[in-house]
């Protein structure tokens, strides 16, 4: 801690002044009593305020002992969100996040010790900070619904990105249902009757959200509809099973899978849309991708990271009642492109 006049304030300067023992300061800092000793709240308020009147950047700890907030909000992140493949998911949510943080005063810390399982952070560690922060942001596709649910009885206050299932969480989320019942309704209109949909893992919520959508509008409309894992399968298997199938469209949930998948169509001299459509269930934020102007749709991700914060700094300052949407889900825009025609009377086989 550092006084007012630029000198460094000590347990023992806190006591000296406060009248108490240094013991005494130690547990009123750590927030706890030893061998059943109960600190009088006079002796602990008076504690208190000597180390509020000294301090000229407190300690996050004591800060938040006063009563008062630290201005800062974390951001942690399941995977790692840069340099890598994963940029094109989390650029534009952390551009959003620091723009809205820059607005409303707030300066984000970011929570980058948690160790890695199974290729994912976890929240609850022995060396975990995140009690810095006055409160979180958390990203990532797939998180722990247990370590959600442990932190929400914790009493920390955070808002996730991306809906989430589990009870009582604040979060700021995409809609995916809405605009991929679009597109697969455009399918439908354009007289597709086979399809092929290449999607990831369903554990994520935004995945179950697509694969629901798209197959309770494909079976309300009779079409046949296969579909396989492209993280288990790998995609040169799954393009495999498109040719063996006869689809006449292929779904595609991640717009990197899209542009590979659509390099072994040009490969193999499948033209698209003409042999074979392609739709993609979202969109590629990075520019440098293949070049193709896929039919898709774009989430407003910069948004979600601003609004997010948004959130958390109202809940935060205590908004409650109806004024206060804690579970918000943004529309996306549907996106023509040049990739969505009618079938084709030829095989590609």
């Amino acid at each position: 801690m550092t006084s007012s006049q630029g000198g460094r304030v000590t347990q023992r300067k806190i006591a000296e002044l406060a009248g108490v023992s240094q013991a005494t300061v130690s547990l009123v800092l750590n927030g706890r009593t030893d061998n059943g000793v109960r600190i009088p709240e006079e002796t602990r308020k008076r504690v208190l305020d000597v180390i509020k009147a000294t301090t000229y950047v407190a300690d996050p700890v004591a800060r938040s002992l006063v009563g008062g907030m630290n201005n800062l909000v974390g951001v942690f992140t399941y995977e790692h969100a840069f340099p890598n493949e994963t940029s094109d998911f989390y650029t534009p949510l952390l551009t959003g996040v620091e723009s809205a943080a820059e607005a409303l005063g707030l300066d984000l810390l970011m929570f980058t010790s948690a160790p890695l399982v199974d290729g994912r952070r976890r929240i609850f560690h022995e060396n975990s900070r995140l009690r810095l922060a006055d409160g979180c942001i958390l990203l990532g596709r797939k998180m722990d619904n247990g370590e959600l649910a442990k932190l929400r009885d914790s009493g920390y206050k955070f808002v996730a990105i991306g809906r989430r299932d589990v009870e009582g969480i604040a979060y700021v989320g995409v809609d995916y249902g809405t605009p991929t019942r679009e597109l697969a309704r455009q399918a439908i209109e354009a007289g597709h009757s086979a399809a092929f949909y290449a999607r990831l893992s369903l554990a994520g919520e935004s995945s179950r959200d697509r694969h629901d959508a798209l197959t309770d509008e494909l079976a309300a409309a009779g079409i046949a509809l296969t579909q396989a894992e492209t993280t288990a399968v790998g995609l040169a298997e799954v393009w495999r099973r498109v040719r063996a199938g006869g689809a006449t469209i292929l779904f595609v949930e991640d717009p990197k899978d899209a542009e590979e998948l659509y390099a072994l169509a040009a490969a193999d001299g499948v033209a698209v849309p003409d042999d074979l459509s392609f739709v993609v269930l979202g969109e590629r934020d990075r520019k440098g991708g293949c070049g193709v102007d896929f039919t898709c749709f774009s989430a407003p991700r910069t948004e979600l990271g601003a609004r997010a914060v948004a959130l958390l700094d109202q809940i935060l300052k205590g908004v409650q009642g109806p004024t206060l949407s804690t579970r918000q889900l943004l529309e996306c825009t549907v996106l023509p492109g040049r990739t969505l025609g009618v079938p084709s009377v030829r095989s590609y086989r």
